[in-house]
């Protein structure tokens, strides 16, 4: 295998309970990973104790409101309550020794155009920008079906307009598959990739069944083209970290199993010699 200076996470479920986050992490380190990407707006006492319990690390937080109240609705109270979301995750991340935030930072919708969302989320990032640079938190975007930002190099035009090195992108490979090929949205974005998200994706799924049921398919047994994705990481030089976050769960099978499977084949995926 090839060694490579790129640790797995795991990201936590949404809207996990208080009671559960010890156990979560307990799971998490027991199946091998290394750290885990916690969410805006948790527990931050029992977080700290899981954390400094299991001896993980906390790389990324992921905002917890981007999707309610997204930073491109046409309200202004919406978008101040996601910036005020924003501004929470921020800060957990600092006390959680994070270095990033993923942020969705727009939804397009029938209501909201293509250039509004664009306007909106960039003026509502650039408040929290002066918290991100006193926090030493970077913001990273992240690539899903928002129907936003659709090309990679609309992607760096979005990024370098911030002129601000606490900008940057979290890259979901899964969720490029269906309309590009990961490697060369890793290409074009290079040193602005922050962190990974590692999820598998079928063409044949998709087509044959519905849209998002190409997500329903196993690690490596995808169209994601793992040898491809290694060499497009290796070629920009990427050291940082890669968090699962697989969208299938087989029946029949418990937590602490479906971990294990998910960081064996992160370690094949991970491991993988680039072609």
């Amino acid at each position: 295998m090839t060694r490579r200076n790129i640790r797995k996470a795991m990201m936590l479920p949404a809207a996990l309970p208080t009671a559960a986050i010890a156990g979560r992490f307990r799971l998490i380190k027991a199946a091998g990973f290394e750290g885990l990407e916690a969410r805006g707006g948790m527990n931050q006492e029992a977080v700290l104790k899981a954390r400094d319990e299991t001896g993980l690390l906390i790389p990324s937080v992921c905002c917890e409101t981007h999707w309610t109240h997204p930073l491109s609705d046409p309200d202004p109270a919406v978008r101040a309550k996601g910036l005020a979301g924003l501004e929470t995750a921020l800060r957990d991340a600092q006390v959680y020794g994070a270095t990033s935030v993923l942020l969705v930072p727009a939804v397009v919708t029938e209501q909201v155009s293509y250039d509004a969302a664009y306007a909106r989320s960039q003026a509502e990032i650039r408040k929290a920008l002066p918290s991100a640079e006193k926090l030493g938190v970077k913001i990273a975007i992240e690539n899903v079906w928002n129907r936003f930002l659709l090309s990679p190099l609309e992607a760096v035009r979005y990024v370098d307009e911030f002129s601000s090195p606490m900008v940057g992108w979290h890259f979901d490979v899964g969720n490029v598959v269906t309309y590009g090929w990961p490697e060369q949205w890793i290409r074009t974005l290079g040193k602005r990739i922050l962190k990974l998200h590692i999820k598998e994706y079928s063409r044949q799924k998709q087509e044959n069944e519905a849209f998002k049921k190409g997500f329903d398919v196993e690690y490596l047994q995808g169209d994601n083209d793992w040898p491809a994705v290694m060499k497009a990481l290796d070629e920009i030089a990427y050291q940082g970290w890669a968090i699962a976050e697989p969208a299938f769960h087989p029946s029949g099978i418990g937590q602490a199993e479906r971990l294990r499977q998910i960081a064996g084949k992160m370690d094949v995926i991970l491991g993988m010699a680039g072609r």
